[in-house]
């Protein structure tokens, strides 16, 4: 099965320019050329281009994604070495996840706050003061 950049775009959901900018990055080897001039993608390619993207997905950034390839590219695929990997995007994923839910719960505070209706001043506008960074 051979593609074409716009049949590997309209088949994976990529822009046609990140594809051609994970070819400049070395994500994916440049394609043969027809006569044309156009690029002929195998289904070899389709398949890494679907690999890197569920890996973008998933929030690992372009020097993760170059190194798992590399790791599925070698002869021997390291499990423990791309369980560590993963390991540490859950745990940046988990951070974050926390972060989140103090935000949600300082927010719902906050607008709690503004419902009541009770004070003069608002509690969002004076917290948002309060809680920013010192002056220089």
């Amino acid at each position: 099965m051979i593609f074409s950049i716009g049949g590997m775009a309209a088949r994976t959901g990529c822009k046609v320019e990140t594809i051609r900018y994970y070819e400049k990055m070395g994500l994916l080897a440049p394609p043969p050329r027809t006569r044309g001039g156009h690029r002929s993608y195998d289904l070899s390619a389709y398949k890494r281009l679907n690999f890197i993207l569920r890996a973008r997905r998933l929030g690992f950034p372009l020097s993760t994604v170059r190194t798992l390839l590399e790791l599925a590219d070698g002869e021997e695929q390291n499990c423990a070495q791309v369980g560590r990997i993963a390991n540490a995007r859950l745990e940046e994923v988990r951070r974050k996840i926390g972060d989140l839910t103090t935000l949600e719960t300082t927010l719902a505070l906050m607008v709690d706050q503004c419902r009541s209706g009770k004070t003069p001043d608002c509690p969002l506008i004076e917290a948002l003061f309060e809680g920013g960074e010192s002056a220089p």
